[in-house]
């Protein structure tokens, strides 16, 4: 069946060539980038590569189930569970004072005169600045330095988490607070309310639900983070998988690789649970 002119000119897609261009494009800009990671492929499917790869997962079996074990597992996984936890709520504690002060939903100029104040942009700004070194930094690399501070052991973790967290969270929150409806706020800040009761008024019921779901994502990510920092020596699982991995006790780093998932899958469920009760 062959289309008239007209009808082939409207079946035509007009954007192809631009999509084809930037495909290119993209190719040509990232093959550098392949290049200076010495990536290949080739290597994957090499047979002495494969014949390594296959001796090296058939020591991880079977897992270690042990007593002894067990038990040591047990207490690093709280250990991982309090590092976390810990850490978190030490960022909280940081964070929402920041989020506060570098948001301007709470800007009583803003309110009045329809922009904020040039006294309080100066003291946005510093907050909105600390917020950025505190994120910019990876938590690994502050594991690494409190490690040499305090010494091996969690706190060199919570210490970690709570610096990096906190610059993650107060931006998020930031900008939470200013993505919802600012109407009732701003309604009691006309009214002579205090700008902490214009933010628990007016502000946190429409975004609890959404400042709580990311926290608990973020406690996920710092419950991961915890089971890295833990090759630095903060301690947790993460040490434990250090070690077994330099015993070559495969069957060792399997189960503790089994805990982390199923810690994992648990912090998922408490956080499906309270974002449904919240909805």
């Amino acid at each position: 069946m062959h289309l008239s002119p007209a009808r082939a000119e409207r079946a035509r897609d007009p954007a192809a060539l631009p999509r084809l261009l930037l495909t290119v494009l993209a190719l040509l800009l990232l093959w550098p980038g392949l290049v200076l990671t010495e990536f290949h492929p080739a290597t994957l499917v090499d047979p002495r590569n494969l014949d390594i790869f296959a001796r090296f997962l058939a020591g991880f079996w079977p897992p270690e189930r042990s007593a002894g074990f067990l038990v040591l597992l047990g207490r690093a996984t709280l250990e991982t569970l309090t590092m976390a936890t810990a850490g978190l709520v030490l960022a909280l504690l940081l964070a929402l004072p920041l989020s506060l002060v570098s948001s301007h939903a709470l800007s009583v100029s803003a309110v009045l005169r329809g922009q904020p104040s040039h006294l309080g942009r100066l003291l946005r700004y510093p907050a909105r600045l600390l917020l950025i070194v505190l994120r910019s930094i990876p938590e690994i690399v502050w594991a690494l330095l409190f490690v040499r501070a305090v010494g091996l052991g969690p706190t060199a973790g919570v210490l970690a988490i709570a610096i990096t967290y906190s610059g993650m969270l107060g931006k998020v929150y930031a900008e939470i607070y200013e993505s919802v409806d600012r109407l009732p706020a701003q309604a009691l800040l006309q009214a002579g309310s205090s700008r902490l009761a214009a933010f628990c008024y007016g502000i946190l019921p429409a975004a609890a639900q959404e400042l709580t779901s990311y926290t608990l994502y973020r406690w996920e990510c710092a419950i991961r983070a915890s089971v890295i920092m833990g090759f630095v020596g903060a301690g947790g699982l993460g040490q434990m998988i250090d070690l077994s991995i330099r015993m070559f006790a495969g069957g060792e780093v399997v189960t503790i690789l089994l805990t982390f998932l199923v810690l994992v899958l648990a912090a998922d469920q408490l956080s499906n649970l309270l974002r449904r009760r919240l909805a």
